[in-house]
């Protein structure tokens, strides 16, 4: 397994993480991403930490806490061997309060996972997303504060816009606060739109990419194709609520491409898109989801080679974006 630091952080981690959405399964929305429980998550574990994996990304909005649970119990006994990250901001409960970055929120949704997982501490704590109705101040030094009481080692963010993760770390910097050292965001080869802003940011910034749903929300798993009906799965029952819409001809392009890549490299199509990522020197590690076993061991075999140059310039053709404003100037 091939380990990468954590954004500018020291901290090495495997370039693939298990991320735990399927886990728990108890409220609609999740249901249709999956249903593992206690005794298939263990199991899912042992295969992660036998193959080098030992990276566990969770948030506490995931089955409104079951996610969390269901990985504490999994990890009993093995989680001194292991990194945890989860994430808070998103609402868990009908409370005005119970969203958000404030530090009421914050504080008390550590503590909250905390339990959940069953530890003492939380090795990269991310901001699920945005609050624009608290001060960043205010997140930072409740985050500054959670780091130098031991309950948290790294913070993160995911889903902020550029600017919104460029005025945080100036905050941190000018107040002398903890940074975020991750950027936890959306990335394939349906959705390329990280390059433009985001991924400039965080070269210049020297941070890292934690890339979640790089097989676009299922739809580079080779299932969705030209003249092919959809089975039945997880996109047909709803579980791409939320996903960026896609053009059908641009997404039946890439898998055609994709497809043709598979053939001459007896690589699954999902591999390839996965390897495809691994190719960008910004990402520090891929979190992948498994509704199985079978689904788990194929999606690890993604690392240990590398796809060609003539593939990757392939790839990069068939999935390359019109640039948004301004962008596109000085480069037509």
């Amino acid at each position: 397994m091939e380990y990468r630091n954590l954004g500018n952080s020291g901290l090495k981690v495997p370039v693939l993480s298990l991320g735990t959405g399927t886990f728990g399964g108890t409220n609609e929305f999740f249901q249709r991403w999956g249903q593992t429980d206690e005794k298939e998550a263990a199991r899912f574990i042992d295969i992660c930490l036998e193959r080098g994996i030992n990276f566990f990304d969770t948030a506490n909005v995931y089955s409104i806490g079951d996610s969390e649970i269901v990985l504490g119990k999994a990890l009993k006994g093995k989680r001194d061997k292991s990194i945890i990250s989860t994430k808070a901001t998103f609402q868990m409960g009908e409370h005005p309060n119970e969203k958000g970055s404030s530090r009421h929120h914050l504080m008390n949704a550590l503590d909250d996972s905390l339990k959940r997982l069953n530890t003492d501490y939380i090795d990269l704590y991310l901001m699920h997303g945005f609050d624009k109705n608290t001060p960043i101040e205010e997140t930072l030094r409740t985050l500054d504060n959670m780091v130098k009481s031991g309950k948290v080692r790294y913070i993160g963010c995911s889903n902020f816009a550029s600017w919104q993760l460029m005025k945080s770390l100036s905050i941190s910097e000018k107040l002398n606060l903890e940074k975020y050292v991750v950027y936890q965001g959306y990335y394939s080869l349906i959705g390329r739109d990280y390059e433009q802003e985001l991924m400039p940011l965080l070269e210049d910034q020297d941070m890292g990419l934690m890339v979640w749903s790089p097989l676009g929300w299922g739809r580079l798993t080779g299932k969705i194709k030209r003249g092919v009906e959809m089975k039945d799965g997880r996109i047909k029952s709803g579980g791409d609520v939320g996903a960026p819409p896609v053009e059908n001809e641009f997404l039946f392009n890439i898998v055609e491409v994709l497809e043709k890549i598979s053939n001459e490299t007896r690589k699954s199509i999902p591999q390839i898109a996965i390897n495809w990522l691994l190719q960008n020197k910004t990402v520090s590690n891929i979190v992948i989801g498994a509704r199985n076993e079978e689904q788990l061991l194929s999606n690890i075999e993604s690392v240990g080679w590398n796809i060609s140059e003539k593939h990757l310039n392939q790839l990069n053709e068939v999935s390359k974006q019109t640039p948004i404003y301004p962008h596109w100037v000085g480069n037509r």
